[in-house]
């Protein structure tokens, strides 16, 4: 098995570009812990919310670790910080300020 794959720019703000993915993101982000794929409320089904944890590690943003049937997610918060100084922060941070009920929005982050 290869190591985490190297984090490119281009690929984590595509990956961070999906409403879904951006959700789970923030989730974990305002978690202390590592979280399992069921404690993330998405509006998507099963095979759905697979894809995109897939391209959240494909990315580099998200580890994923197996303890028995079920897997726990963490930021790569430290590799990420390194990579991108800022970046996670700052999207998290205009992702919360975003309205919830599906309507627009233009985001300024200063």
């Amino acid at each position: 098995m290869s190591g985490p794959p190297t984090l490119l720019l281009v690929d984590v703000l595509a990956a961070l570009a999906d409403p879904v993915r951006l959700r789970i993101v923030c989730a974990i982000a305002d978690s202390d812990a590592e979280l399992s794929c069921g404690e993330i409320s998405l509006p998507v089904g099963k095979s759905t919310s697979s894809h995109h944890y897939r391209v959240l590690r494909e990315a580099g943003i998200i580890d994923t670790r197996e303890e028995g049937t079920r897997r726990y997610q963490r930021l790569r918060r430290t590799e990420l910080e390194a990579a991108f100084p800022g970046l996670l922060d700052r999207i998290v941070r205009a992702a919360r300020s975003l309205p919830t009920d599906g309507t627009s929005s233009t985001v300024h982050d200063r």
